[in-house]
């Protein structure tokens, strides 16, 4: 996986075989609070659910909202870790730490909009 640049306090990783735009590709943002347990499980959670469901087809962006706290309001994030999906529409959060791999499918309505 590759860095991206993004903006300030924003640590990404493209897992995308192709443009990051191209149909079929989820795009998410992951809110965090630093590298306390939570985050840190939420991160690897997704890593290996878009790994093993959307291989090739995704793109994190991890947002610490310890080094950036004025980005919460982005996404009008109450509570951390949460899940932002902003592609494919329509927008979908998912909090906690995406430990249940079911709940994060029916969340994020992943059969619903598999190409």
């Amino acid at each position: 996986m590759s860095r991206l640049p993004l903006s300030p306090g924003a640590e990404a990783f493209d897992a995308s075989a192709g443009p990051a735009d191209a149909d079929g590709v989820y795009h998410f943002r992951l809110y965090v609070a630093g590298q306390t347990p939570k985050s840190l499980a939420a991160i690897e959670n997704l890593t290996e659910l878009c790994t093993t469901h959307l291989p090739g087809r995704h793109r994190i962006e991890v947002l610490d909202l310890l080094k950036n706290p004025e980005l919460a309001a982005q996404d009008q994030i109450m509570a951390i870790p949460t899940l932002v999906r902003s592609l494919p529409p329509p927008l979908k959060r998912v909090i906690g730490t995406l430990s249940d791999p079911g709940k994060f499918l029916i969340g994020l309505e992943y059969d619903r909009v598999r190409p």
